[in-house]
């Protein structure tokens, strides 16, 4: 569905903004930073898993929204405090984090740090240049030196699958439906995501003995078996009273929780789920 200026898209004002947003939810955005800044503040001085977990529960029964990057026509950097999928929410409270520790928290300094985090090499050139799949998403963020990828460390295991989602089912995608010069841009991405000859993770039965050694507040992600896909969830890491569970935007409980489960047992409760990558953030 498209949307116009003069229309109402979840309670905001349809208009165009620098941030390529509606006027209102860009005040609101704005609004939450200002009371996220005053929240956080105390925290600064501490370390940087402190700094992620106060960042993630600041957000905690936020709602969980999907496809809030895909209502643009042109690809642009998109800020939403006000919901989040997994994905989304991952990115926020790392750029937000990372401003909180740096000598720069304002809401343009968080901004660019969005845009760093989500984009191969922090440069926004269409929609191919948003960092889609989650491994090319760790792979680059590595090399920017955001994230550390660990699950080798750990005992993981290399998964070489052929990795073609989105080209195998461009009907998903807006961009791709009718966009053939995308989708072989989108085709070129993924062969240079498989010229890396895949990605380590731990095995869902590893998962449960090496909590211990899994970092608090470690990005992670589920790898799947679903063909040509790598992952279907991401969350951070987060251990209280001596369990192993996650902070993450839900879709089944459709807000920011900390799941009631271990990371083990919601790992083989999911018949796709094959065991988890992990990356502690830098």
């Amino acid at each position: 569905m498209e949307h116009k200026a003069g229309f109402l898209l979840m309670g905001c004002f349809i208009a165009v903004t620098a941030f390529s947003q509606p006027v209102d939810c860009v005040r609101q955005d704005q609004v939450i930073f200002e009371k996220f800044t005053k929240f956080i503040e105390p925290y600064r001085p501490k370390s940087t898993d402190s700094i992620l977990q106060q960042t993630a529960e600041f957000f905690l029964h936020s709602p969980y929204v999907a496809g809030t990057l895909d209502k643009n026509n042109t690809e642009r950097v998109v800020i939403n405090l006000r919901e989040f999928d997994c994905v989304t929410f991952v990115e926020t409270v790392i750029a937000l984090a990372s401003a909180a520790a740096s000598d720069d928290l304002s809401f343009d300094n968080f901004t660019s740090r969005i845009k760093q985090i989500r984009y191969r090499n922090g440069v926004i050139e269409g929609f191919d240049s948003r960092l889609h799949y989650t491994s090319d998403w760790v792979y680059d963020n590595v090399e920017k030196k955001i994230l550390s990828a660990t699950a080798q460390q750990l005992g993981g295991i290399r998964e070489t699958k052929i990795i073609d989602f989105m080209t195998s089912h461009r009907s998903a995608y807006r961009a791709l439906k009718t966009d053939d010069e995308m989708l072989e841009r989108i085709r070129i991405m993924e062969n240079k995501i498989n010229a890396r000859n895949g990605f380590y993770y731990l095995p869902k039965d590893k998962i449960a003995s090496k909590e211990a050694d899994i970092p608090h507040m470690a990005m992670i992600a589920f790898t799947t078996s679903i063909k040509g896909l790598d992952t279907t969830h991401t969350g951070f890491a987060y251990k209280k009273d001596g369990k192993l569970t996650f902070i993450h935007a839900s879709s089944a409980k459709k807000k920011v929780v900390i799941d009631e489960k271990t990371l083990s047992e919601y790992c083989q409760g999911q018949k796709s789920c094959t065991g988890i990558m992990v990356m502690p953030i830098r």
